[in-house]
């Protein structure tokens, strides 16, 4: 929680900062933990939390725009309500999911290779899914109805910021899911005597195997807690070709191939720089 816990500090700072910069409308919490919310303006034209070019295509893509209407979970308990009533979960400074649209809806990003071929991505032309519903196959028939955080073209991505974990779930829960117990060694699988650990890493590899496509995690280079936490999930996977599509890699290591525009913004309000990154490495 140490990691977690001093990187929102950071964030929190550095958005308050930003926002007196920039002389952008926003809103501090009155909960603790604290936290930074920035809200549209402009006619909703613009939006603190966001570029402006990322912002005008999220607007402009169905898709894209239907993921602002999220809600932020911890809205009524920590910030007073706003014109549109309730905040929104991308409104947050922290929110993972704003500063991956921030990156991959860019303009041009998903187009010129770079950043693609960092993740794995196989497609020359990727289409971005925001909130894509994997269905992950149940050992009753059905399907799992939760959602992953992005696929693009050929790979599913779970990004992370703040997070304190990977979430865990009773071994039921896990037991459920069809291919369980052919993908991963059991016995090796990070766990307490009720639960497993990492439940969402577990879930994406699942989704992964049965779409037979890649699972890239997206942290932050100053979250070793969590890149720790995914070594010790791929280890427990059993099959060697399905090891060589899980990946990991930095906002850090992305920021390094985005153009000067993003690169700036994620320095200034993320204090996400290349001289962080770390060097990238897969299950191979």
């Amino acid at each position: 929680m140490k990691f977690a816990a001093a990187l929102r500090q950071d964030l929190i700072a550095r958005a308050l900062e930003y926002a007196r910069a920039e002389n952008l409308p926003y809103c501090l919490s009155y909960a603790e933990p604290p936290s930074l919310c920035f809200p549209p303006f402009d006619g909703n034209s613009q939006h603190g939390n966001f570029l402006s070019q990322s912002y005008k295509s999220i607007l402009t893509n169905p898709g894209w725009k239907k993921r602002l209407t999220k809600v932020h979970t911890q809205s009524r308990r920590s910030f007073s309500e706003n014109e549109r009533g309730r905040w929104m979960e991308l409104d947050s400074c922290a929110s993972s999911d704003a500063l991956l649209m921030n990156i991959f809806c860019y303009p041009g990003v998903t187009k010129d290779g770079k950043v693609s071929g960092l993740l794995g991505v196989t497609e020359s032309t990727p289409t971005a899914w925001f909130g894509y519903k994997a269905r992950v196959p149940l050992v009753n028939g059905k399907f799992d109805r939760t959602e992953v955080d992005l696929r693009l073209g050929n790979v599913l991505i779970e990004a992370k910021l703040t997070e304190s974990d990977f979430q865990s779930a009773d071994q039921d829960v896990l037991a459920a899911y069809r291919d369980f117990s052919c993908v991963f060694d059991l016995c090796s699988l990070p766990q307490t005597e009720e639960r497993f650990l990492s439940y969402q890493l577990l879930r994406n590899v699942l989704a992964a195997f049965a779409l037979d496509c890649s699972f890239c995690v997206v942290t932050d280079a100053r979250r070793p807690d969590l890149i720790d936490s995914w070594y010790a999930v791929m280890k427990c996977v059993q099959s060697a070709e399905l090891r060589t599509r899980l990946r990991i890699s930095t906002w850090q290591e992305i920021a390094r191939l985005l153009p000067p525009r993003p690169q700036a913004f994620l320095a200034m309000k993320y204090g996400i720089t290349s001289t962080l990154s770390q060097s990238r490495r897969s299950a191979a």
